[in-house]
């Protein structure tokens, strides 16, 4: 069975978030647990904790389809010692909070070497940062999401995700979200079924497929290997909608959180409709 849903908003509270997801027909969803353009964020009041997981039990939200989003401040792979410490200690936050609401995932961007160190370096500190949250918490899995590549970025290409998961520690707590719009954009090809069959089988043998934990769906207004990343609605950009009906009814995407990050979320609704009707 396919789980689709949004990224939908937290506004007014974290547990506005359950009825949001459910205002768009959506089976699953993501949200920010916390202000993502801010370092500190006030913490949850037991009643916003009680609030989210009732609204989720009533709604219908099981847990393991929800996808929370950290922070895009959070840069695990810093050169910099203040930037990194800072990262690590929101990345922490962000967990606990994971943990709090009762979530199984924590989805998040590798991280940047900013131009400043090597970059296998960078990828070391990022399973480093990775290594020292789980160590503090319980639970929560760290979601690797990939990269277009776009600037001095990590995640773009498998062999980066692979050599985080090597690096980390408890296999069971680290999994990888495919993003259908930076795989595209950092030259993956995924436009046709043949295309789609044969990055997969990459990612198989490189990452392993048994990693992949989490979809966020998105076209894409840039070309193939542009590692720009600029999302479109679905069927509107350069994928159309031929690698999403690939993926409704490819039984490898069962039973997994299937994300919209697409720009107008007025379409959400929609397109969640649309991509069922794939099927």
């Amino acid at each position: 069975m396919k789980y689709i849903g949004a990224h939908v908003s937290t506004g007014g509270g974290v547990e506005m978030a359950p009825q949001n997801a459910a205002d768009i027909g959506a089976k699953a969803f993501a949200l920010f647990t916390r202000n993502q353009r801010q370092w500190v964020s006030k913490p949850f009041s037991p009643e916003n904790i009680v609030k989210f997981k009732d609204a989720c039990q009533t709604l219908g939200f099981d847990p393991k389809y929800i996808l929370p989003h950290d922070s895009y401040l959070i840069n695990l792979g810093s050169p910099d010692e203040d930037g990194l410490i800072k990262s690590r200690g929101a990345f922490l936050d962000e967990m606990q909070r994971c943990e709090q609401l009762g979530l199984k995932y924590l989805n998040f961007h590798p991280g940047s070497h900013l131009g400043k160190i090597d970059p296998f370096e960078c990828l070391e500190r990022i399973a480093e940062s990775i290594n020292l949250t789980l160590g503090q918490t319980n639970g929560v899995m760290a979601v690797i999401e990939n990269t277009a590549g776009q600037g001095t970025n990590m995640g773009n290409r498998f062999e980066h995700l692979s050599s985080i998961i090597n690096n980390v520690k408890d296999k069971s707590r680290i999994g990888v979200c495919l993003d259908t719009c930076h795989t595209y954009s950092a030259g993956y090809d995924i436009k046709t079924d043949k295309a789609f069959e044969h990055t997969l089988e990459e990612f198989d043998k490189i990452v392993g497929m048994r990693y992949l934990k989490a979809l966020h769906l998105n076209d894409t207004k840039k070309a193939h290997g542009s590692r720009v990343d600029r999302h479109e609605s679905i069927g509107k950009g350069h994928l159309g909608l031929e690698p999403f009906r690939f993926i409704m009814n490819n039984p490898l995407f069962d039973d997994i959180p299937m994300v919209l990050e697409t720009p107008d979320e007025s379409l959400w609704k929609e397109e969640i409709s649309l991509l069922y009707s794939l099927a």
